[in-house]
């Protein structure tokens, strides 16, 4: 028996790239806030959702994963990539064993939901596991500026589709599991139709200030400002949107003030307050969160929504201490990607010297709200033979130090 499941298994490693080319050629269905909406609470249908999911989850994969193969040989060998490579093309054999099963089998239901939970915990440290890889490129090869544009492109790229996988499937197993979430019992899966935006403000900011109180002994304070249109002043500040999004962003953005405050005012007494300012308009809710943290220089802004970049030092994977208010500086570009994902933004704006503004852009509307999909195709492919970097400017660093090749002759 041993002997034949052997067999089968590596018949179905076999087999992936077959699969992997087949589902590549098919582009994702990105989805909106309404349809997620519409499908849990007025068609739910298991039998539908299996049937849809059975298909576009493999086509996620596969265009993903076909990009994972056009890293750099240097990269793709490193332990941790191979790593998070074994789990998706384990998901993948996964899935594809569902593909020839009937919908009317409610036993095959519920073995799907099991399956998709069981991939969902298997994918839980992608993202540390794919920066452990990072670092250990990155210290091998400091200087490969053409390679760091590439794995930029790619981060942005595995890291949205790895949301957009994970909400699929938190929708899937919380809309046909038959249980409440305690928490947020209107929820329609992971989606709350609303959302109350100071509410999940004030969750984030209690904690990150836990965390920074446990590192620096003291926090700063919060003040919250919501505002309405004129349209919309007798209307709660809600929106149909994923709260632990939101957490996950607001979180990560209280962390960096609450650093940049206390690091800025560390001999002061009184520590100036974050200021938040909850907007919502007729196409936008725009959340502002400012602080008096010094800033940032200007040459640095864009360091910021950068994986090979960050300020703190490298935490190590594996490390049984409290955890950091910063780290492998991946908090700031995976929460625009939060933000992007339902069309929406996370933009900074800087004054060194006196604090940073962090504004985060979501739509008001859940029919504006559509998922934002990488696509495998020949413009993604281009991407990573191309080098982005401009060479039709002066580079202050090569400009010719000996300046006596100026001087005009007598």
């Amino acid at each position: 028996m041993k002997f034949v499941r052997f067999i089968m298994k590596n018949a179905a490693l076999a087999s992936v790239p077959k699969h992997i080319e087949h589902f590549s050629k098919f582009s994702p269905s990105p989805l909106s806030m309404k349809q997620f909406l519409d499908f849990g609470s007025i068609n739910a249908c298991e039998k539908t959702s299996f049937v849809f999911l059975r298909q576009e989850l493999p086509v996620r994969l596969s265009n993903i994963m076909k990009e994972i193969n056009l890293l750099p040989d240097k990269l793709l060998t490193t332990q941790s990539v191979q790593i998070v490579q074994s789990w998706y093309i384990q998901s993948l054999i996964e899935i594809l064993d569902f593909l020839d099963k009937s919908p009317d089998d409610y036993k095959v239901l519920g073995e799907f939901v099991d399956t998709l939970v069981t991939i969902r915990n298997r994918h839980n440290d992608v993202v540390p596991t794919m920066a452990q890889g990072i670092i250990e490129y990155k210290e091998a090869f400091p200087h490969d500026a053409t390679t760091n544009q590439n794995i930029q492109y790619f981060l942005d790229r595995f890291y949205m589709s790895r949301i957009s996988i994970r909400m699929l499937i938190n929708q899937h197993t919380l809309v046909f599991d038959g249980t409440l979430n305690p928490v947020h019992p209107n929820t329609i899966g992971c989606i709350d139709p609303h959302c109350e935006v100071g509410d999940v403000v004030q969750d984030a900011f209690h904690s990150a200030k836990m965390l920074c109180e446990q590192y620096y002994l003291r926090s700063p304070d919060l003040i919250l400002q919501e505002m309405c249109s004129n349209k919309k002043k007798n209307q709660p500040m809600s929106i149909e949107y994923v709260p632990s999004h939101l957490y996950h962003m607001l979180f990560e953005l209280f962390k960096n003030a609450m650093r940049a405050t206390i690091e800025t005012h560390d001999h002061s007494n009184n520590l100036p307050p974050i200021q938040v300012m909850v907007s919502l308009g007729e196409e936008d809710m725009s959340i502002k969160v400012s602080d008096k943290g010094g800033g940032v220089p200007f040459r640095r802004m864009e360091n910021l929504f950068s994986y090979m970049y960050s300020t703190a030092p490298t935490p190590q994977i594996g490390e049984r201490t409290r955890p950091p208010l910063a780290g492998f500086g991946y908090g700031l570009p995976i929460s625009r990607l939060y933000a992007k994902y339902f069309q929406g933004d996370l933009q900074l704006y800087s004054m060194e010297g006196h604090g940073t503004e962090a504004v985060i852009y979501l739509k008001a509307l859940s029919t504006d709200s559509i998922e934002r999909l990488p696509v495998y195709n020949k413009t993604a492919l281009k991407n990573y033979k191309v080098s982005q970097e401009a060479d039709d400017w002066c580079i202050p660093s090569k400009e010719p130090l000996d300046m006596s090749i100026y001087k005009v002759p007598k």
